[in-house]
């Protein structure tokens, strides 16, 4: 059962590996390069309804793992859709390019709930503690993120034939995936492959609402729990004061996954229309750069086992918000030259910002969710953090950057290819953004004094 939900998450992130660190190159090279902040805010308009309504629906019908499949499938379907629409066109249309996005996500942001939400159940049914267990699971989640990552970064296809490229020196460089509508076909065949897979993991028929007991199913329990309104639902999750706080936590913490997610990628792109760092192969290859964000992440995924029962939530949320702005002050600093090692540093910290903040999150909201209510809280959590607070963040984050940026046509590669790359002052933008994060840890450790270890 562990290796099978190991390839679940492999694919799961797959899916999104294959575009998201790269998408804003993609949109920028199409026209869309001054809407970035509103495809990744996004992430955060589904956010609000559908993640905690596909939750409350595998709390009732105690099936996460078809409801996974189902909307896996869904959303490879809107992903070709992308892919066709930008691969036939070189300027792309806000109002075809966005509806579909949105459709795209309405059915793939639920899936990293339910992917929870499953994969806790199936542990607690095979008698295994889940803060032990999910971690060594979850990274292969990371795993498969940076190995689409790196296809994409690399891949490029010619006359019929797939090749592989480092340099966009040459004639085939500037047609890696990683910058054009090839990263979203990439998307489109790994959700083909994790729907169809999670169809085939074992039923947990009416599990779901008891599965952290270990027990025999309470059906007096699951009738009550299928009446339970919206409204009782939030004021459960919301009675437990130290609850409260973490949710609140979680709408701040929110906003840097997707400022990180959209535009250090462009940000790093952007020092191939720099003279001096043109021709360096990490502006060249900004994606596999990217990456070693996600294996930092896979190095200390295991970190948040050690961690979380020996320091408290408290803590080890306050020290990833502390990663967050490191991360975000070596971006400031960094460049391809002799900065190299700072933007190293900024991919080595995200591992820690990431794992503290998301994975101990949802380890932390699974112990502290109310007994059947477990997939509600787990897309709650999601709604707090990739729906509030990624759609507030997201758009506040691109209009400062917009600020000081924006999209320009350069040479690359030292050729005569040209290349739309997001140009400008990007020092000041990253100095605010590592400020947010240091002054929301304070106030965190601030407000949140206790320690609660089970459910209220």
């Amino acid at each position: 059962m562990q290796a099978r939900l190991s390839l679940l998450y492999f694919l799961q992130f797959g899916v999104w590996g294959s575009y998201l660190t790269c998408f804003g190159q993609l949109l920028g090279a199409g026209g869309l390069g001054a809407d970035i902040a509103w495809f990744y805010a996004a992430i955060g308009f589904v956010s609000i309804l559908t993640p905690w309504l596909f939750g409350r629906i595998a709390d009732k019908t105690g099936r996460p793992e078809k409801l996974l499949g189902a909307c896996h499938l869904a959303a490879a379907f809107l992903m070709f859709v992308m892919w066709h629409y930008a691969a036939g066109h070189e300027q792309l249309q806000f109002s075809v390019f966005y509806p579909l996005y949105l459709g795209f996500l309405a059915f793939y942001m639920p899936t990293m709930a339910l992917a929870n939400t499953t994969s806790f159940a199936l542990l607690a049914c095979s008698g295994r503690d889940t803060v032990k267990s999910f971690p060594s699971i979850r990274i292969w989640g990371t795993v498969g993120f940076v190995a689409a990552m790196w296809f994409v970064n690399s891949a490029y296809w010619v006359d019929g034939h797939l090749g592989f490229a480092f340099s966009d020196g040459g004639d085939v460089g500037h047609l890696r995936f990683q910058y054009n509508a090839m990263q979203l076909f990439c998307s489109g065949v790994m959700g083909v492959a994790v729907g169809l897979y999670s169809l085939s993991l074992p039923t947990l028929i009416s599990r779901s609402a008891h599965a952290s007991s270990g027990g025999p199913m309470n059906h007096s329990a699951g009738a009550d729990s299928s009446r339970r309104s919206l409204a009782d639902s939030l004021r459960r999750m919301f009675a437990s004061r130290p609850r409260t706080v973490f949710l609140i936590f979680v709408v701040f913490s929110g906003v840097c996954m997707q400022i990180s997610n959209g535009f250090v990628t462009p940000f790093i792109n952007h020092f191939m229309g720099i003279g001096d760092y043109a021709r360096s192969l990490a502006s060249g290859n900004a994606t596999m750069l990217f990456s070693l964000s996600q294996i930092s992440e896979a190095a200390t995924v295991l970190l948040v086992a050690i961690a979380l029962p020996r320091l408290g939530i408290r803590w080890v949320y306050a020290l990833g918000l502390l990663a967050w702005a490191l991360r975000f002050l070596f971006l400031g600093f960094g460049n391809p030259g002799d900065g190299l090692w700072l933007l190293v540093g900024s991919m080595i910290v995200y591992g820690v910002a990431f794992n503290f903040i998301t994975i101990a999150g949802h380890l932390y909201i699974q112990q502290v969710a109310p007994e059947g209510m477990k997939g509600f809280a787990q897309g709650l959590m999601m709604f707090m953090s990739n729906g509030i607070g990624a759609t507030c963040g997201t758009l506040v984050a691109g209009g400062v950057i917009n600020r000081w940026c924006d999209w320009q046509m350069m040479p690359v590669g030292g050729s005569s290819a040209m290349m739309r790359l997001f140009m400008g002052d990007w020092f000041w933008p990253w100095i605010i953004f590592a400020c947010y994060a240091l002054v929301v840890c304070i106030v965190w450790l601030i407000l949140m004094r206790w320690k609660v270890t089970k459910p209220e």
